[in-house]
């Protein structure tokens, strides 16, 4: 089942090209970005002027929600003050709950977006049982309704995007299929081949999830079933929902989105931040600008043969690896914190990586996001350390200092062919995947107490280090490996994407038993995330151990804090979402493990928070409804006062602890 053009080197997926206006999309154009307004649809004068803000930050598409007929009837007057105004990059709809909305917009702006699992369909959280008969029946009743929309589209030109979202999957296909990337794969289908039924084709498709495992799995069965049923795959929408604000809404649209254009997948994409629309983009751009620029590359490896996949990218299984310490087998990935370029180290140096150390009681505090090693280079710790962390040195300060408890030498791979000495419990080898290791991984093939930290010099590095892992399963050598991941870019959101990309794509694919960041803290630009000024509030240490332990609660493989599923507001926004986001995160970001979700809107709500333990959901002017998983607890609840009634669920539940 083939979902790339190449595992190992950077192609670009052929997609059919599809035309938005005078946009083209898909068969190599470059990928483009967009973003969606987050103004009241009616307010004409405040959408054209938000729009315009987005257009002259990069946007190519703008999306606008219209839940009726009376937003989808006003775009007309949105978009023609654009005209006059001298815009004149093209429109989106966003249509949910209404056909008849959908209808009239298709006749006004250049595209549409419908999404399968409520255009026609419900979702109530009903169990329906259908025989075979019956759910052909449904089928039909779909093709009948949504028809006259591909109809209209196909006369006026009008491009569409067929999203389906994993928190919005109706009752219909959950039924059948479960709530499950298979599923979401399904109701996209379903819409296509009525599509092409009729002979229209100007069609892009989206997968989006608020978890990046779920949305990458269901892009990549998505071409599958597109390649094997039609012999040509369309344009494809990425995107991950529900990110969230600051760095961790931007490191998990860049696992979702990176892990997937990195295999040459993806022709436009979408940053969904809790943020300002135009804020958005940037994001986007620094995204897109790893790919637009490249070529497609014929990078080998010394590992590549015909990589015979050993491992399904269609479904999570992590890579099987020996038990080290604390390192491999069953533990959560470890986090190692670099220290290379300190030129010392106090005990006051390691507060910005989770150890807060009390000189008054001569006791260390553990933070949850505390590092498990720390990587020093030449230079040794000549104090006290918590029994929690341990050191990483390099060979050769190892071996010429008796002091060794707590300290584990770091070989390169020559080092280790002709060392003297090793460690009795851990010996860690720094390996470059894109060289020719034969005869070491031979000599290490039975060692119990080695430990890889794999990095990679081609310039196609994240498939590089994949097809080490590969190498790896295939010839069931199972020594845990680290993934070493080094930046060299100057902004710290260029930073996120990257570390973010290459070590969280492979994370999603089962590979990897700790994570190792590097960047040089002397080039590093101060720059406003999310209203915050890096490096004046917190220092490089920080940012990097912040930013490993994100990343691995991004993939689901270590879970250290609160998560937040927080919708990117749009014009159905019910309240300031941005604003409540920082109360309520203000509050609960203690709660480690918990996931909270906040919505805007009753459109977004009980669906796209599926994933979510609480959820805080916009349900009219002033008022929000409270759910505990899917099940509503309060409605109607005062906007003054719900931000409390919350945090009282929250207790009622017994997962509030106190701060």
């Amino acid at each position: 089942m083939q979902y790339c053009e190449s595992l190992t080197s950077y192609k670009r997926l052929k997609t059919r090209e599809v035309s938005i206006g005078n946009l083209l999309l898909g068969n190599g154009h470059p990928v483009r970005v967009q973003t969606m307004t987050t103004t009241d649809t009616m307010d004409t004068l405040a959408t054209v002027e938000q729009t315009i803000r987005c257009i002259e930050a990069g946007a190519e598409l703008v999306r606008i929600t219209a839940p009726s007929k009376k937003e989808a009837e006003n775009l007309q007057h949105i978009k023609d003050e654009l005209r006059r105004r001298g815009y004149n990059t093209p429109l989106v709809a966003d249509i949910h709950f209404t056909p008849n909305a959908a209808e009239i917009a298709a006749r006004i702006v250049e595209k549409v977006r419908v999404n399968p699992g409520n255009y026609v369909d419900k979702k109530k959280f009903e169990q329906l049982e259908y025989t075979d008969a019956e759910y052909a029946e449904e089928i039909e009743r779909i093709r009948e309704r949504f028809t006259p929309l591909v109809l209209i589209c196909k006369e006026h030109g009008t491009a569409m995007r067929i999203g389906t979202n994993h928190g919005s999957l109706s009752d219909r296909i959950m039924s059948r299929y479960g709530d499950s990337a298979i599923g979401m794969v399904e109701s996209a289908m379903e819409f296509l081949r009525i599509a092409r039924g009729e002979d229209y084709h100007n069609i892009i498709l989206s997968m989006k999830s608020s978890n990046p495992l779920v949305m990458v799995q269901a892009y990549r069965l998505l071409i599958s079933h597109m390649l094997e049923e039609f012999g040509e795959c369309y344009p494809l929408h990425l995107g991950v929902t529900e990110a969230g604000d600051g760095e961790d809404g931007r490191i998990k649209s860049a696992i979702g989105i990176g892990t997937l254009m990195e295999d040459g997948i993806g022709d436009t994409i979408r940053v969904s931040l809790t943020e300002d629309p135009e804020f958005e983009i940037p994001v986007c751009k620094d995204i897109v600008a790893r790919y637009n620029a490249a070529i497609d590359s014929n990078e080998k490896t010394f590992a590549e043969a015909t990589m015979a996949p050993a491992y399904s990218p269609f479904e999570y299984s992590r890579r099987e690896s020996n038990e080290v310490t604390n390192i491999g087998k069953k533990h959560v990935p470890v986090v190692l914190a670099d220290f290379m370029p300190a030129e010392t180290i106090t005990q006051q140096d390691l507060q910005a990586i989770g150890y807060n150390y009390d000189a008054a009681t001569d006791k260390w505090n553990i933070a949850d996001a505390a590092a498990d090693y720390i990587y020093t280079a030449d230079k040794m710790i000549n104090f006290s350390l918590p029994g929690t962390v341990k050191v990483i040195c390099n060979y050769k300060t190892w071996i010429s200092d008796p002091r060794k408890e707590q300290h584990f030498p770091l070989y390169t791979t020559d080092e280790f062919m002709t060392a003297e000495k090793r460690a009795a419990a851990i010996n860690f080898i720094a390996i470059d995947a894109a060289k020719d290791h034969a005869s070491l991984l031979e000599k290490i093939a039975q060692d119990q107490t080695v430990v890889l930290c794999v990095y990679s010099s081609a310039t196609n590095s994240m498939q590089s280090v994949r097809t080490f892992m590969n190498g790896l399963m295939l010839h069931k050598i199972k020594t845990p490996v680290i993934l070493a991941v080094e930046s060299h870019h100057t902004s710290i959101d260029e930073q996120l994407i990257q570390f973010a990309t290459e070590s969280g794509a492979l994370f999603l694919d089962g590979m990897g038993d700790g994570i190792w960041l590097i960047n040089d803290p002397s080039k590093m630009l101060n720059q406003q995330v999310s209203g915050r000024t890096y490096l004046q509030t917190l220092n490089n240490h920080q940012f990097i151990n912040n930013t490993s332990f994100s990343i691995l609660q991004a993939v689901r493989t270590r879970i250290s804090k609160t998560e937040y599923i927080s919708c990117p507001s749009c014009g159905r926004t019910l309240f300031d979402l941005q604003e409540t986001t920082a109360k309520i995160r203000a509050v609960t970001n203690h709660l480690k493990g918990v996931k909270i979700a906040i919505m805007g809107c009753i459109v977004n709500g009980p669906g796209e928070m599926a994933d979510a333990d609480f959820g805080y959901v916009g349900s009219g002017p002033g008022k929000i409804t409270l759910y505990k998983g899917k099940e509503v607890v309060k409605r109607n609840v005062d906007s003054a006062i719900a931000v409390d009634e919350l945090i009282g669920l929250l207790k009622e539940s017994d997962v509030w602890v106190e701060n």
